[in-house]
């Protein structure tokens, strides 16, 4: 007859402090406790799923109650031991905060916490996922753990201790489990092979202790599946198989195409994956991890582990940071974060992975736009055939003159676009961003030369320029302005209408003023101080408004003995009403007023 088999993380749970793998701190705390008399009433373990916080309670439990303990060890061989091991020790109870979570199961065990355990030392409650718990469970619970027996323990177990109340963690003692190395697991994973007979490779081990992401249980559980769908030889190529993930090399070849730009291969290794039965939620995880490592490699941190590729694809790595940058690597991980949480949404994840593909491979070209934006805030001008081109001379100074200045006819704008200013020219040595010059020659960029001088008699010019470069609000009040004068050497006054006193507060404002300030110095080449000024306009004189026209189809009837009167005044009945004053109003009445009540 054949046994029910049992998985591996349950078959080789710890049974010892010592074979917790990455708690060690932990453990020796605990045991010192133990040796030392100083067990606290109750505590709480928090930390990532797998990494031994339940097998820790257990464990805690079996060394307090077990009698052959050895400096804070249990035997493990004993009746109490094997009974708490097992979970059905009746002085040991481990409870479900998922499915035990309301006032009505805390009640039950608040009833039976003060019943003297039946043969250990200790009674001990082991409460797993303790978060759960609702609020008034909680509530229930806080007097017991304020005042419990003495010889009752608490050990809190949860993945959550955000969500547990205040008044709970204050009176617990708070172990947090870190996640476990990479290293750690691959030796626990190697011992396991060994016990079960299986011969499995070194870079196999390492991909399944990548994969677990620090979770004990969880490398077991792939370990497990592992065994189950391999021969008595495990490979790397069987654990891709399994996990539906890509060798290192076909990553590195898929990020090496899109740093040269080489879109077509990168696309087409995608497919080609794909094809060979990578999972695209696997590969997309390894792509993600893969940028993350870049940054690390850019970043120069040696001693950070890698989380897509072995420790051999190290200088690999290195040499692609490099030629890529750090800031194109992290806009490359920001991207593909972006992308990954779209693509848990919707079912064109394929599509949305390869758009992320290709945006990483124009990555150099937006850094080329920086280059050319700091070249334009230089003053420097470069066109895209990376030569210099020949910039037609600058308008001459408009000579002074007191007779009206005609406004030169201007081409239409689109909306919202501004006036810029003639670019300067670029030396001739200089190398154009674009043709692959990363650090051209620093060209030294002379003040442009003033457009329009400052003087008396082109105030109006100069109105109209600057109302030409302001396509916001502040252009919309400047327009406004009633007159402009040049009052000094060095003073532009623009006066307002009473009336539109807003706009003079608006452009009065520190910002605004600086901003028009600078832009007459853009203008005439001077430093001038602009002030705005309210006028008291003269109203319009009213002009006398058109007699209303009087409808043809009435007659106004002045005389009480004219015929069309006495017939009305009969036909109404109102004859005592008709009298000289009122005469008028009767007969201007339309059809349907209101007559006065006889």
């Amino acid at each position: 007859m054949d046994t029910q088999y049992t998985a591996l993380a349950r078959r080789f749970r710890p049974q010892t402090f010592s074979e917790v793998v990455g708690q060690e701190r932990i453990a020796q705390t605990l045991r010192n406790a133990i040796l030392e008399n100083r067990v606290a009433h109750a505590y709480l373990f928090t930390g990532a799923r797998g990494v031994g916080k339940t097998s820790m309670a257990r464990i805690f439990a079996k060394a307090l109650n077990c009698p052959n303990t050895k400096d804070g060890v249990p035997c493990n061989e004993c009746e109490i031991c094997r009974g708490i091991s097992a979970g059905n020790d009746v002085d040991v109870s481990e409870i479900d905060g998922a499915s035990n979570r309301g006032i009505d199961d805390i009640r039950s065990l608040r009833a039976n916490v003060n019943v003297r355990s039946m043969r250990s030392k200790y009674k001990v409650y082991i409460i797993d996922e303790v978060h759960m718990l609702t609020k008034e469970a909680f509530n229930a619970l806080l007097k017991t753990l304020e005042e419990p027996p003495p010889l009752v323990k608490f050990v809190f177990c949860t993945t959550e201790p955000n969500k547990v109340p205040d008044t709970i963690l204050s009176r617990c003692q708070r172990f947090d489990f870190g996640t476990i190395s990479t290293d750690n697991i691959e030796i626990r994973l190697s011992q396991l092979a060994e016990a079960e007979g299986f011969t499995v490779d070194q870079e196999a081990l390492e991909l399944v202790a990548r994969r677990a992401a620090g979770s004990m249980r969880d490398s077991q559980s792939l370990f497990d599946q592992l065994l189950a769908f391999g021969a008595q030889h495990i490979t790397a190529a069987d654990v891709h198989r399994l996990l539906g993930t890509a060798p290192d090399q076909r990553l590195i070849d898929l990020i090496e195409a899109m740093i040269d730009r080489r879109r077509d291969a990168a696309l087409s290794q995608f497919q080609v994956a794909l094809n060979d039965g990578v999972q695209l939620e696997a590969f997309t995880d390894q792509l993600l991890n893969y940028f993350r490592d870049l940054m690390v490699a850019a970043c120069g941190a040696e001693g950070v582990q890698l989380l897509s590729v072995g420790r051999d694809c190290l200088p690999k790595l290195q040499e692609q940071s490099r030629r890529w940058g750090l800031e194109n690597v992290v806009a490359a991980l920001q991207i593909f974060a972006d992308t990954k949480g779209r693509m848990q949404r919707v079912t064109y994840g394929r599509a949305l992975a390869e758009l992320a593909l290709v945006r990483l491979s124009l990555l150099a070209d937006m850094e080329r736009l920086d280059d050319l934006l700091s070249q334009l805030k230089a003053g420097n001008a470069v066109v895209a055939s990376g030569t210099a081109r020949p910039t037609s001379a600058p308008p001459p100074r408009l000579a002074a003159s007191t007779s009206p200045v005609p406004a030169p006819s201007l081409p239409a704008q689109k909306k919202n676009e501004r006036l810029t200013p003639p670019p300067a020219e670029v030396a001739s040595g200089a190398d154009s961003p674009v043709t692959g010059s990363r650090d051209p020659a620093p060209i030294e960029a002379a003040a442009p030369p003033p457009v329009i001088a400052f003087q008396p008699g082109l105030e109006a010019e100069l109105h109209r320029l600057m109302l030409s470069r302001l396509t916001d609000m502040t252009g919309t009040h400047l327009a406004k302005v009633v007159s402009t004068a040049i009052s000094g050497p060095n003073r532009l006054d623009f006066s307002f209408s009473a009336s539109y006193d807003i706009g003079r507060k608006a452009c009065e404002r520190p910002e605004v003023q600086a901003r028009l300030e600078s832009l007459v110095k853009e203008l005439t080449g001077q430093d001038v101080r602009i002030q705005f000024r309210t006028v008291v306009t003269e109203a319009p004189e009213a002009k006398p408004q058109p007699a209303q026209p009087t409808n043809s189809r009435r007659k106004v009837v002045e005389s009480p003995e004219d015929p069309l009167v006495q017939e009305v005044a009969k036909t109404f009945g109102i004859e005592r009403w008709l009298r000289q004053e009122v005469l008028a109003e009767v007969v201007e009445a339309p059809a349907g007023g209101d007559l006065p009540e006889e």
